[in-house]
Order: C-alpha cells, then sequence, then structure tokens
C-alpha cells in the first residue's frame, strides 16, 4: 500500500559500519575499535533495571506482546522512511493504529542522513543504534520512536532524554555534526494523538554524566559482590 509521501535520503559521507555485540551480566556491550563499550539502552535505564526485570517476571505474556509490538512497529516505520511500501495488513491490528497515529509525526521528517545506525563514543564510553537522524519540521534532531500502552509524563522517560542526548554527542564526536534538538515520538493504545516529547540535549547532559557514573559504580560493586 503507498502511505504516498517520499522521504529524501542525504549521502552522509562517513562510513558507520555496524559493530559487534555481546550480552553479559544484564549488560549490551559494543566492540568499538579494540574497547568494549556498555550500550546506551542498558546505561541510561540502568536505575530502572530492576523494576522492569520484576514487572517481566510478574506479567511474562504482556512482556512478550509488548517486545513484540514495540519490534514490528520499528520495522514498520524503518520501511515507510526508506520508502518501501507498507502493508499494514501483515502487522498486528496493535501495530496498524500505532503507526496510523505517528504517521502525520512521520511525515514531519525530511533529510533523512541515518536510520538504525551504529554509534559509539570514546568520550562517554559508550555505544548504540539510533533510531533516525533527519530534519524534523526543517531542524536537524535526533529522533527516536516509541510505542506505549499508556500515555507517559516527561518525569516518567527521562532515561529517554539522556539517550537521545548520548546519541547527540556519538553523532557530533562520529561525523563533526552537532545536533541541537531531539524529539521523542511515541504512539500509544491509550490515546488517539501521538506525544511529542522534544528537547536540546545541553540540557541533559549533566544526567547522563550521572547515569555514566551510577552504571560504573552499582556494576563494580555487582562484581566485588560475586
Amino acid at each position: 500500500m503507498n502511505m504516498q509521501k517520499q522521504f529524501r535520503h542525504v549521502d552522509l559521507k562517513v562510513n558507520l559500519s555496524d559493530i559487534p555485540t555481546v550480552n553479559e551480566n544484564g549488560s549490551r556491550y559494543y566492540l568499538c575499535e579494540g574497547e568494549r563499550y556498555p550500550s546506551v539502552t542498558t546505561v541510561t535505564g540502568w536505575k530502572k533495571r530492576q523494576f522492569f526485570a520484576e514487572w517481566r517476571v510478574k506479567n511474562p505474556r504482556e512482556s512478550k506482546r509488548v517486545l513484540s509490538r514495540g519490534n514490528m512497529l520499528h520495522e514498520t516505520i524503518e520501511d515507510y522512511l526508506n520508502n518501501k511500501d507498507i502493508n499494514l495488513l501483515s502487522t498486528t491490528p496493535t501495530v496498524a493504529t500505532l503507526f496510523a497515529q505517528l504517521k502525520p509525526e512521520l511525515d514531519k521528517i525530511d533529510n533523512i542522513l541515518a536510520l538504525e545506525v551504529p554509534l559509539w563514543s570514546s568520550t562517554l564510553g559508550l555505544a548504540g543504534r539510533v533510531d533516525c537522524v533527519a530534519e524534523y519540521n526543517g531542524e536537524l534532531c535526533i529522533i527516536d520512536f516509541k510505542g506505549s500502552t499508556r500515555m507517559k509524563r516527561t518525569e516518567d522517560i527521562d532515561n529517554y532524554f539522556t539517550q537521545a542526548t548520548a546519541y547527540a554527542i556519538m553523532w557530533h564526536e562520529r561525523t563533526g555534526q552537532p545536533i541541537h534538538k531531539f524529539n521523542i515520538l511515541m504512539s500509544t493504545e491509550a490515546s488517539c494523538t501521538p506525544q511529542v516529547f522534544s528537547g536540546n540535549p545541553i540540557d541533559y547532559v549533566k544526567n547522563l554524566h550521572e547515569a555514566i557514573k551510577f552504571y560504573k559504580r552499582d556494576t563494580q560493586k555487582i562484581l566485588l559482590n560475586k
């Protein structure tokens, strides 16, 4: 099914090749030029890991559903932004609804520089895969796509903002191109309209460094107690 919008893709002229990963002790690591960096998602979500681990144990079916929903929604969004024909009948009704809800915001994206590319920073000692780097409403930014069961408050998703900040720093380090904006585009099952959370990475650098320090202290403590 042709969804009409055709997105322009810009040749970055920078090689952002794939990075091998390993999983150890509850953390994902990226192997970058002889270094082993923890993933951005692991580090920025480390404080909440116990809560989500317990939730997954208590709600195994819902946990599996949410994971599948997220993967399928991301794949559909990526295909759409890559100008592929989208057949929403091949997804679940929930994913089709979430995508349709988010589509007006996706159509504000253009001049795409990167989709699902690996990034890393020797300054931060982190690595990960950024959802999208592109113009949104004409402004270059880090763009992250989220699906949710319920509406979110800003205070609920501070780790999303530190994650986007890390990607902005990594992007600058890898490409030399500064980014001064991020947008979290979220569709929810409990709403008919998407949520958009915007910010300037510079405002969350302190929070990011605190998250990194907490992760390092806590993982070191865990290793010492083994």
